[in-house]
């Protein structure tokens, strides 16, 4: 089935990168660390956009895909699928042309899904500005400091 048939399928009464921004408000929001939206658009049949980023630890990244799914439940989304909820080390989040990835750090370090994906268009997402600006993808570089968990 490709995306736009999976899109169809499970009408959503917001746009994708509607979709996209709210996942990331939440994220932001909650203390998310290091969030990340890859546009996968012209490199993936089965997604638009792929968020990712880490939680402090395994609680707040179990807690961060709660408040992920709560809020996109009140948009009327529902997931296709969560898998790694009982872990709490990676929790992957399918909304069909939007998945989320949350990470415990070590984990996302393991994966490092931003080096395997290093040609899509990636937008660094500023935790500290209210403001974002998440459906305009650039490839951008941020000085990071140290949030890496004890």
């Amino acid at each position: 089935m490709s995306k736009e048939e999976r899109a169809a399928a499970t009408s959503s009464p917001i746009t994708t990168a509607a979709l996209a921004d709210l996942a990331i408000k939440t994220i932001v929001d909650h203390k998310g660390i290091e969030p990340v939206l890859l546009e996968v658009t012209k490199f993936c049949s089965f997604a638009d956009f792929f968020i990712l980023c880490s939680g402090g630890s395994q609680r707040h990244v179990l807690a961060l895909a709660q408040h992920v799914e709560e809020a996109l439940a009140q948009a009327g989304i529902k997931p296709l699928g969560v898998e790694g909820r009982e872990e709490g080390q990676w929790v992957l989040m399918d909304y069909n042309t939007v998945v989320v990835h949350i990470f415990l750090q070590p984990r996302r370090e393991f994966y490092n899904l931003e080096d395997l994906w290093s040609e899509v268009p990636k937008t660094q997402i500023d935790i500290d500005s209210s403001a974002q600006t998440t459906s305009t993808s650039s490839s951008e570089s941020r000085p990071d400091a140290d949030t890496s968990p004890e």
